[in-house]
């Protein structure tokens, strides 16, 4: 048994707008009925918060029907350089792709190995904590040698890092046109994950 999370993360937006695109975000939402200002705590488990938005009266509208007695968590809104793990638990990536060159650095190798081998996966933690506390971190690839910002490697197994990030507690999974309208509103890449805590 557990709860359920869907989540959106923005990849794109910059630390110092990422408060300002989160409220225009929540009053989009709150505009047509999805959210209310109202914020509780209950049955919402995001680590780097602990009150998100209520739904709204029109909740349903952006959801598969699940049946009218179903009753979502909030959604809690998480502004911040935070590393987004989807599935259960904070599970490293099995993979990180160059942006320069492409190639894939394996840091899991299902089915051999479960965990990241932690010779490989060390300088990529290492350059997120360093983007965490500065905003600065990179890594150099294995196989062309050239450095890159963390953020712009390309990760597997829905790993994501981000600045803002939108968490739908125990909501009914949320339609592909809601997914959709949000991306566009955001105005930039997204990550969409599912979880369980």
């Amino acid at each position: 048994m557990g709860d359920f999370f869907e989540r959106i993360v923005d990849l794109e937006v910059a630390a110092d707008d990422a408060g300002a695109v989160a409220q225009r975000m929540v009053d989009w939402m709150v505009t047509r009925g999805w959210l209310l200002r109202e914020t509780s705590g209950e049955a919402m488990y995001s680590l780097q918060v602990d009150e998100g938005y209520v739904a709204g009266p029109e909740w349903a509208e952006i959801v598969q029907n699940w049946g009218e007695d179903w009753i979502p968590a909030p959604v809690a809104v998480i502004v911040g350089r935070n590393a987004h793990y989807s599935g259960q638990g904070a599970v490293e990536p099995a993979t990180a792709i160059c942006p320069q060159c492409r190639a894939a650095t394996v840091i899991i190798d299902y089915p051999r190995a479960w965990e990241a081998d932690p010779a490989v996966w060390q300088p990529f933690s290492e350059a997120i904590d360093a983007w965490k506390e500065s905003g600065q971190g990179a890594v150099s690839c294995a196989s062309c040698a050239t450095a890159s910002p963390i953020v712009t490697w390309k990760w597997d197994d829905g790993f994501a890092l981000g600045t803002l990030a939108f968490d739908f507690w125990g909501w009914p999974p949320l339609t592909d046109e809601f997914i959709a309208e949000f991306t566009d509103r955001l105005g930039h890449r997204i990550e969409h994950h599912t979880g369980k805590f």
